[in-house]
């Protein structure tokens, strides 16, 4: 390897949203995340809905009453052509 071109590796802090914390090595001294192994519903086992920025609740307006369309079968129009006869 090169000296002098690569970044000081140190022991760097984590820290979740959720408050947990843990060490690990970093470039950086002091990292920021959203999701950790404490609150990541995959090894929690709790169901947690992460919203970013409104998204679901904006989902929710736009298409939460809609129901969707099925498609008409050969059965339902026989139906609607004996009924117009």
């Amino acid at each position: 390897m090169k000296k002098e071109i690569h970044p000081e590796y140190v022991e760097a802090t984590v820290t979740c949203s959720c408050g947990d914390t843990f060490k690990t090595r970093s470039t950086k001294p002091e990292l920021r995340v959203e999701i950790c192994a404490q609150c990541h519903p995959f090894y929690s086992g709790k169901q947690k809905l992460v919203d970013t920025g409104g998204r679901v609740e904006r989902f929710e307006r736009r298409y939460g009453n809609a129901r969707p369309q099925r498609k008409k079968s050969s059965e339902d129009k026989a139906k609607k052509t004996e009924t117009q006869e």
